[in-house]
């Protein structure tokens, strides 16, 4: 059976100012597109399991920071190892090819011509205020410019950024996480 790619954002209900360890800092929603039915969706945090199985039938768990942030903090919610998951993450890869890490804000705008809708703290204040739908579209919002920052590097085999000197082309092999069936033995969290 054929895998697909997800791409997954989430957003916390705590900063590392509050708490340094990620498994407190929990989860206000998370947001994916799958590739396998082309639709993004939003989890609440009561509705994290729902995601589960989607994460676990992925051929890889692709995000920006998802390895060092996402992951981590998601692992508190998660009932097996998260890191059984097959996963790329973009700002690893983009940190280990030129020796420092970029914002998802500063490559989708040298990249795609385009800015995130906001910041991760900005999402801090939405969840403390109840502000829920504007939370959930700001998550959805990072996820879709991943996915477009992610597919851009999968069709051109790079992407860019801007330094004091101009823009910069930074050469990636991302096609092998769109096309590839990843880690075909994921520990699944179902009881059979």
């Amino acid at each position: 059976m054929r895998k697909f790619p997800i791409i997954i954002d989430l957003e916390t209900k705590h900063t590392f100012r509050e708490y340094s360890e990620h498994e407190k800092l929990g989860i206000s929603v998370m947001a994916l597109y799958d590739y396998n039915t082309q639709k993004g969706i939003v989890f609440e945090e009561k509705e994290l399991s729902k995601s589960f199985p989607i994460l676990e039938n992925a051929s890889y768990v692709i995000g920006y920071n998802s390895n060092g942030f996402d992951l981590p903090v998601l692992q508190a919610y998660y009932p097996g190892n998260i890191l059984a998951l097959s996963t790329f993450d973009l700002l690893e890869d983009i940190r280990i090819k030129i020796g420092r890490r970029l914002g998802l804000n500063d490559m989708a705008a040298a990249t795609l011509g385009k800015k995130k809708t906001g910041h991760g703290l900005m999402a801090i204040d939405y969840y403390k205020e109840g502000k829920i739908e504007e939370l959930k579209k700001y998550c959805l919002d990072d996820v879709m410019i991943t996915k477009e920052l992610f597919e851009y590097g999968v069709k051109y085999g790079e992407v860019q950024y801007i330094n004091e000197v101009g823009r910069n082309s930074i050469r990636v092999e991302w096609k092998q996480y769109m096309e590839g069936n990843g880690n075909v033995q994921t520990e699944l969290t179902l009881p059979f």
